[in-house]
């Protein structure tokens, strides 16, 4: 699994976590960074991408030497930097699927990136994504629809083959809902709410769960299924560390401490 996404230097979120969460899950993980930031778990204090010609420059090595199954996007700060990744992707690995996680709007409701940069994931890498992983604010900002469904239809009629609508941002009497529509269908995926500031890095997880499941071989429903059990299990598994000042990491490496 190819990860291409930015730094967190705290571990919880991030290149950082993909790589713990394909490890736990029994896919090795190559990494391409398209930023560094400076963050710990109370927040993130600045963000410096990588120039999208040294971000092509790693993705042609990673091709070229490994044999990658899956792909998964994380933060993509500008329209420069997507264009790099859609045209490296079409080029170098145009069968390989994509799990695209849109890092635009963080939990507090902040946009993360500009206008500009969301017109270009939904024009350039929506309609490669064999997933995409909004939450629901995200889901808004790409389709301007407020309905979970039919945002996920919007992302579907996009090009996206799936959308992973994700419901954390809006339980319902104590429950989590995400929606995953595709294939003519909509299933559903619940949850407890987890009562934890111990969150930090679960849309990470979550895409990259589904990753590295694609990359062992599974289909879309049984990968996303797959790892949406293991990130309800390192919430749960979280909830009871304490790592950092602020709002820790889930536990990445619970199956491998259960083993």
């Amino acid at each position: 699994m190819l990860t291409i996404a930015g730094s967190d230097p705290s571990g919880g979120a991030g290149l950082q976590a993909d790589v713990k969460t394909a490890t736990a899950l029994g896919c090795y993980a190559a990494t391409v960074v398209t930023g560094l930031t400076v963050q710990d778990t109370t927040g993130v204090h600045a963000v410096h991408p990588v120039e999208p010609a040294v971000v092509r420059a790693q993705l042609e090595a990673v091709a070229a030497d490994l044999d990658v199954r899956a792909v998964k996007t994380g933060m993509l700060g500008d329209v420069a930097l997507v264009a790099a990744v859609a045209d490296g992707l079409a080029e170098l690995l145009p069968d390989v699927p994509l799990v695209l996680d849109p890092v635009m709007v963080a939990t507090s409701g902040h946009r993360l990136v500009p206008d500009e940069a969301v017109a270009a994931i939904r024009e350039l890498l929506v309609p490669r994504a064999q997933v995409v992983t909004p939450n629901a604010p995200e889901a808004v900002v790409l389709t301007g629809e407020d309905d979970r469904e039919a945002a996920g239809a919007a992302l579907v009629a996009l090009g996206a083959r799936w959308a992973l609508v994700k419901g954390g941002h809006v339980p319902v009497d104590g429950v989590v809902t995400d929606l995953l529509v595709g294939a003519g269908a909509t299933r559903t995926l619940t949850a407890p709410w987890r009562d934890t500031p111990h969150t930090h890095g679960t849309g990470c997880t979550l895409a990259s769960g589904i990753a590295a499941r694609l990359a062992l071989g599974d289909d879309v429903p049984a990968a996303v299924t797959a790892a949406h059990a293991f990130l309800q299990a390192a919430l749960v598994s979280g909830a009871g560390r304490t790592v950092g000042r602020g709002h820790g990491p889930v536990d990445h490496l619970w199956r491998l401490r259960e083993a």
